[in-house]
């Protein structure tokens, strides 16, 4: 096999559920090889580099090995190799997760009966008006 289309290779190595979505990736410029902005009909080959964006999530990997169908999680593995920096990255991101809150976790629950009635006699007390 001298090459596979990047879309497939990125299905077949399980970083997309389907390949379409692996198309539209690549058609988005979510995934360049080598430093440039490839079509999805592009052929990766063994040595290339691939920055892939997923989300808020940033890859780059090295392709290691060649396959146009989708294995086990554990040979999808072994088709490419992270760089260093990218798992730093990674790894810095999640943390970063999870130090940061999500927003809706500081709004709270909707106040229940018995709070919204106490709610409401301090209104009544101070005269305010909701």
């Amino acid at each position: 096999m001298d090459g596979v289309r990047i879309d497939t290779w990125l299905w077949a190595a399980r970083f997309f559920k389907t390949r379409g979505l692996a198309n539209e990736a690549v058609s988005g410029g979510r995934a360049h090889v080598n430093g440039a902005r490839v079509k999805p009909s592009k052929d990766v080959r063994p040595g290339d580099t691939i920055e892939l964006s997923i989300g808020e999530v940033r890859w780059t990997v090295v392709v290691a090995e060649l396959a146009d169908k989708r294995g086990p999680a554990s040979l999808a593995a072994a088709l490419y190799v992270e760089t260093a920096d990218s798992i730093a990255s990674r790894e810095r991101q999640v943390t970063e997760r999870r130090l940061v809150p999500p927003p809706a976790a500081s709004a709270g629950a909707r106040p229940t009966k018995q709070a919204r009635r106490r709610i409401e006699a301090i209104d009544r007390r101070t005269g305010r008006e909701r």
